[in-house]
């Protein structure tokens, strides 16, 4: 097992395909910073208000479709690893297909979406207004964003983080000038910022299509043409494994809102601090997420191959790794935590709730490098099922977790978090130390 960590051209295969994504995970907050500079120097409040509440409902509607990527990438790795270029050609076309089915969908609700989400608000009338103006218009952006989505998936499933990383980047890049140009240029304000956002999102999908057409060629796959019909005959793996995705995503969303709402009733300033803290989770997110995506890529590769020793070397490398960084990231929390929290915040107030709750997010890194990496094993497994069960089991453990300690205050929730993170990772390793034992892991590509 630890012979494989001498392998150096597996250190570089791990490195080449996370480090593309943790550097381009880097450009999305990037973006962010961007937008509230542009919206926040107009002469109203309600522009950032309405374009904050808007972005948020347009990023939940496309999280919740994450499972494009995720579903593309483990099936299609797992054709790569087989040799198979009609399994390739149909995991695209499929994803293609259900991307833009979803798509018209929630085109088609976009009106109805908006009215419910905002019966539910607080928001100010004009905050609402900018709202739903900028939902309005980004929303358009949705054939593009779930296009992208498969895409990714795609291309990382054959085994390329670099071309992902291009597309991201592009519409990051493309985003930001365009925000500088219709809101500070033309004076387009919240509408501006939607259609730069609009934009940048097909942009994205033109570079994509270009990069698959590429991969495509390049692979001698089948004419997609030709190739359509055949596809769409077995889209039910894909659907089952999306739907199972999709639950599993559902749960982490609750846990994340429960979390910030319940924190909102903790006060003004345990609010802000926990909003400054999760900073800290979203740098976790980012280096993890990028090692969690090479263990998808690898694991696909080594199933569709049903290659043991590559699967074997591919948990060893990337645990590896992950260890390494996940060490760094905790060093750097515990040295370095409140100078963080001090960039973040210069309120008195916010800086000392913050300094409070910062040992819950020193112990994260190493609690929560575990989910990640298990989830991206189960992705290239394309074990949906299992993902979408322990997920349900986690949530469970958040919510008695919070209950039994809710004396304690906001310490309730960041243990809560904690334990969200902690068995979620156990329950997966227990699921697949079962299965590697019974000599049943190697099997799923086609279970």
């Amino acid at each position: 097992m630890f012979s494989a960590l001498k392998q150096k051209s597996l250190h570089v295969r791990v490195l080449s395909l996370a480090f593309p994504m943790v550097l381009s995970n880097i450009t999305v907050p990037l973006l962010g910073l961007v937008d509230a500079a542009v919206i926040g120097h107009l002469d109203h409040a309600w522009y950032l208000g309405g374009v904050a509440i808007g972005s948020t409902m347009i990023a939940v509607t496309f999280w919740l479709l994450g499972f494009l990527r995720m579903a593309t990438t483990g099936l299609t790795a797992q054709a790569w690893g087989a040799d198979d270029k009609t399994g390739l050609a149909n995991v695209f076309l499929q994803g293609i297909t259900l991307a833009w089915v979803l798509a018209l969908i929630i085109l088609a609700l976009h009106p109805f979406i908006s009215n419910a989400v905002f019966s539910f608000s607080d928001a100010s009338a004009e905050v609402k207004r900018y709202a739903d103006e900028y939902f309005s218009v980004r929303i358009w952006s949705a054939p593009a964003a779930l296009t992208n989505l498969v895409i990714m998936g795609w291309l990382l499933g054959a085994q390329n983080a670099k071309k992902p990383m291009m597309l991201i980047i592009l519409v990051n890049l493309v985003n930001i000038v365009l925000d500088l140009l219709f809101v500070v240029g033309f004076g387009w304000k919240v509408e501006g910022a939607a259609a730069a956002s609009v934009i940048a999102d097909y942009s994205g999908m033109f570079l994509g299509l270009y990069f698959v057409a590429q991969v495509w060629a390049k692979s001698s796959l089948p004419s997609p043409i030709t190739q359509w019909k055949k596809a769409s005959a077995g889209m039910s793996r894909l659907a089952k494994l999306n739907r199972d995705i999709f639950l599993r995503s559902l749960c982490l969303q609750m846990a994340f809102t429960f979390m910030t709402f319940q924190g909102a009733t903790l006060g003004d300033d345990v609010v802000a601090a926990n909003a400054v803290l999760m900073n800290f989770l979203m740098l976790v997110s980012f280096a993890m997420d990028g090692f969690a995506y090479a263990m998808e890529a690898m694991v696909g590769k080594a199933i569709g191959a049903r290659n043991r020793q590559e699967l074997l070397g591919t948990l060893t490398a990337t645990t590896f790794w992950s260890l390494i960084i996940s060490l760094m990231i905790t060093l750097a929390f515990l040295l370095g935590g409140q100078s963080i929290v001090g960039v973040i915040s210069d309120i008195p107030a916010v800086r000392e709730q913050a300094y409070l709750y910062l040992p819950w997010l020193i112990a994260m890194p190493l609690v929560s490098m575990w989910c990640f990496l298990l989830d991206g094993v189960f992705i290239g497994a394309t074990r949906g099922r299992e993902m979408r069960n322990t997920m349900f089991f986690a949530m469970a453990g958040f919510f008695v977790i919070w209950w039994l300690l809710s004396a304690n205050g906001n310490h309730a929730l960041w243990a809560a978090m904690l334990g969200f993170m902690a068995l979620r990772g156990v329950t997966l390793g227990i699921l697949f130390a079962y299965q590697w034992r019974r000599g049943q892991f190697l099997l799923s590509a086609h279970s």
